[in-house]
């Protein structure tokens, strides 16, 4: 039906070509009843089984998983984007603490410094008090030299010396004290300067964050919305999946009606014919495979053989009812054998179908059918002969890429065509 890997509509399909093959002559009805228990649990799973085989389903399918791809993504963008606005919130907490200790630390440091200005121009004003007091009754270095002067014996000289000392002293004292509150002063203007650059810095970090906070939040939304978007994405592409896989089911049951039709069509040309050559049948129906019977209908290398296999993607168990043969799109289709084209029309499973009657070869009814081509050049009633180009490779129905899908029937039953070729 299309490329290897197949899809299990495939495995619906040829297990019904097996069930209706219980129909054919007595020479196999022994042979097919064994099988028939383990077939019709494969038709039953073949239904529930059903996949991506037709394009809408396979479109169906990749849309939803793309949406669902795309979902978890944007789960983890999500995650991702409120971890960082958490983050970020904790971090703007930190940062307004911090401004608003900074801003306290510039209203204590402004309140010293003014306090400071206070204490400096008092030790001024009591500077200049002392100075004016101290020279109003003359230089103080002249009185004190002069009292040492006056003086009637060392013990007074002594006492008196003791006295300039501690005027001079006191004077240094006050100036030293002075200039100390100065340099307080200037400590101070400089930490209300210094305080001011933090406040300022934290203020401008503060409003750098905002943005940030702004522009993280703004991602969260994002990916907030993105989330809801791909949850109706995905529920749409479900209902889609599911309506393509409710049309692909509609076809898949036209196809068992239509598969019943030709195989019973098969055979009972096959039986005719049997009963025409009565000795020919019975030889037939004992023998094995013909290998050689039938000629390569395409020019192209085998990409998917005959036969019950577990599907590598899938991993159902059923029948591949023909083999698929590459080649390319528009490599010419030819008849296996000369032989009758007894049906030819469009599936929407197997894509443009041609059904030859080859009538007995090896002592059996074969018939061949050829699925997916572009086109066909004869139709029903035409005589074919061997080798003749009927038609060219294509990729219609249930496809994914330009091959043959190429069956053998024997009495009405699908058959390894490897062992006729």
């Amino acid at each position: 039906m299309r490329t290897f890997p197949r899809a299990a509509h495939r495995r619906m399909a040829a297990a019904l070509v097996v069930v209706m093959a219980l129909g054919v002559s007595a020479a196999h009805a022994d042979d097919l009843k064994d099988k028939k228990d383990e077939v019709q649990r494969q038709l039953k799973g073949a239904h529930q089984d059903l996949d991506e085989s037709s394009a809408q389903l396979r479109k169906a399918a990749a849309r939803l998983a793309a949406a669902q791809e795309q979902l978890a993504v944007a789960k983890t963008r999500l995650a991702t984007a409120r971890g960082k606005v958490e983050v970020a919130q904790e971090r703007d907490a930190e940062m307004q603490a911090q401004l608003v200790a900074a801003e306290q630390a510039l209203v204590e440091a402004e309140a010293a410094l003014a306090q400071g200005r206070v204490d400096r121009d008092a030790q001024r004003e009591k500077v200049a008090r002392t100075v004016a007091d101290m020279y109003s009754e003359g230089d103080p270095e002249l009185l004190a030299f002069s009292s040492l002067l006056d003086a009637d014996s060392t013990e007074e000289l002594t006492r008196r010396e003791g006295v300039r000392d501690v005027v001079v002293g006191q004077e240094a004292r006050e100036y030293d004290e002075l200039k100390a509150s100065e340099v307080l002063l200037q400590v101070r203007e400089d930490q209300v300067t210094e305080a001011r650059d933090a406040v300022a810095a934290k203020r401008a970090a503060a409003a750098e964050h905002l943005t940030l906070m702004q522009q993280l939040e703004a991602e969260q939304q994002a990916a907030k919305d993105s989330v809801v978007s791909l949850v109706v994405e995905r529920r749409d592409a479900r209902a889609g999946a599911r309506d393509a896989r409710a049309k692909d089911l509609a076809k898949l049951r036209k196809l068992e009606r239509e598969q019943q039709q030709i195989e019973e069509m098969l055979r009972k040309r096959a039986l005719a014919a049997l009963r025409r050559q009565r000795a020919q049948a019975r030889g037939g129906a004992a023998s094995g495979p013909s290998t050689g019977v039938l000629a390569s209908p395409v020019d192209g290398y085998v990409t998917s053989p005959f036969g019950y296999r577990t599907h590598p993607i899938y991993h159902y168990w059923g029948l591949h009812d023909g083999v698929d043969f590459g080649g390319g799109c528009g490599t010419p289709l030819r008849a296996a054998a000369s032989g009758r084209v007894v049906s030819s029309y469009y599936s929407g499973v197997y894509g443009n179908r041609l059904v030859i009657d080859h009538g007995l070869l090896a002592g059996r009814g074969l018939a061949t059918i050829y699925n997916h081509a572009s086109s066909y050049n004869v139709g029903v009633g035409d005589r074919v002969a061997e080798g003749q180009v009927i038609g060219f490779e294509g990729s219609t129905g249930w496809s994914t890429g330009c091959h043959l899908h190429f069956t053998v029937m024997a009495n009405g039953t699908a058959v390894d065509p490897m062992n006729f070729l």
